[in-house]
């Protein structure tokens, strides 16, 4: 419900800094939260995934019920929650503040990117 209102407002309720970080985003973002029902910090790490998806077209951002969706729970290797993937190699662990997360995430998306131009440049 809360992702609703953000929406109808228009404003996800992100910090300046985030916003401009986001604004910055040069490739596309899938992020998986991974949660049970019965964690008290999941609630707060998937409304901020999908508060950056709200801010940004670039992020999609979904939630994962890790019982529900045991195969990619085992893809990914998920033993605790919350638990976000972000692009299906990059590992959030925890319920991370807004800078923190924003922070880790441009952070490992350059060495991703990084990574790839390696690979492509040793073809």
């Amino acid at each position: 419900v809360e992702d609703v209102i953000d929406v109808s407002k228009g404003d996800p309720g992100l910090s300046e800094q985030t916003m401009e970080a986001l604004s910055k985003l040069s490739q596309d973002v899938h992020l998986q939260v991974f949660i049970t029902p019965t964690c008290p910090y999941c609630p707060r790490a998937v409304r901020l995934a999908h508060k950056l998806a709200i801010a940004s077209e670039r992020i999609r951002a979904d939630m994962v019920e890790a019982i529900e969706f045991p195969h990619l729970s085992n893809k990914y290797q998920v033993f605790g929650v919350p638990l976000t993937i972000a692009n299906e190699t990059i590992r959030l662990e925890g319920a991370m503040p807004e800078a923190r997360l924003i922070q880790e995430l441009l952070r490992d998306l350059e060495k991703q990117a990084q990574s790839d131009a390696d690979a492509a440049w040793h073809g």
